[in-house]
């Protein structure tokens, strides 16, 4: 039987690591999970965050998915509630954090920026992977919110408004010296390409969808002959999507935790 993985991300951004994830294992069975009643989760807070996600575990056990494995496709959500979800549920939790360490093993000028939300870029988590990873080297961060949104439209829709997104990178203001970019939000790498080219190519974009992939494969145990009916992908969302490129199901999450006060 093949094993039910699930991606959570506050909106579309986590389909950019489930493409790397099918890539790697594409017999198994799929589930995609947006919270966009609360998009963007970088302008939410911790407590928040945490509170969706026990949601998101309520939701699995009342729907009876069997879910075998779980990956929190969002940085925001990982740096900030990962070790507190986990708590809560026996099913593998895979979070994404910024690629701040493989950042610092391929820069060649040791000056690298990281791109991601506010609550990303403030997250005690982050600043952790830092002075692990990149203490020898300079590390400048930048927020945006505005990035999301932009990425969000242009995944639906393939419009991308050229002169919002110049004006953003531009106030963004990214340093000459930086040779690497993390790229340290799902959404952004659907920004990819017309970021790259914003930068003329001379910054390289560094996500984690690969290293995540990687990840999802080992901690199930795949062998590389495993095979089977390849199964649809199944979407969910907690607010309308007005789109007709997905098939969703819109759903509601609760908080379990407050189920327990009679």
């Amino acid at each position: 039987m093949s094993a039910h993985i699930m991606v959570f991300d506050s909106g579309i951004g986590g389909t950019t690591v489930l493409e790397h994830i099918q890539q790697s294992i594409p017999h198994a069975q799929y589930s995609y999970f947006m919270d966009n009643a609360l998009l963007p989760y970088g302008a939410q807070s911790q407590q928040t965050i945490i509170s969706r996600l026990c949601g998101l575990i309520q939701f699995i056990k009342n729907e009876s998915l069997n879910v075998d494995l779980i990956v929190i496709a969002c940085n925001t959500a990982s740096t900030s509630a990962l070790s507190a979800v986990r708590q809560i549920t026996d099913i593998p939790i895979v979070g994404v954090v910024p690629a701040i360490k493989p950042a610092a093993q391929i820069t060649q000028s040791k000056h690298i920026g990281l791109l991601a939300t506010p609550a990303t870029v403030a997250s005690s988590y982050t600043d952790t992977l830092i002075k692990e990873h990149a203490s020898l080297i300079t590390t400048n961060l930048y927020s945006s919110v505005e990035l999301v949104t932009l990425a969000e439209t242009f995944f639906f829709t393939q419009y991308l408004d050229i002169e919002k997104l110049h004006a953003e990178l531009n106030r963004l203001n990214i340093n000459k010296d930086i040779d690497v970019l993390v790229l340290g939000c799902t959404h952004f790498p659907i920004l990819a390409k017309p970021i790259s080219d914003y930068f003329k190519a001379h910054i390289e974009l560094l996500d984690s969808g690969a290293a995540i992939a990687k990840r999802v494969r080992s901690l199930l145990n795949l062998s590389d002959d495993q095979a089977g009916i390849k199964k649809p992908l199944r979407y969910y969302a907690t607010a309308d999507i007005c789109s007709d490129k997905l098939a969703v199901k819109q759903v509601t999450l609760f908080d379990p935790t407050l189920n327990d006060k009679s």
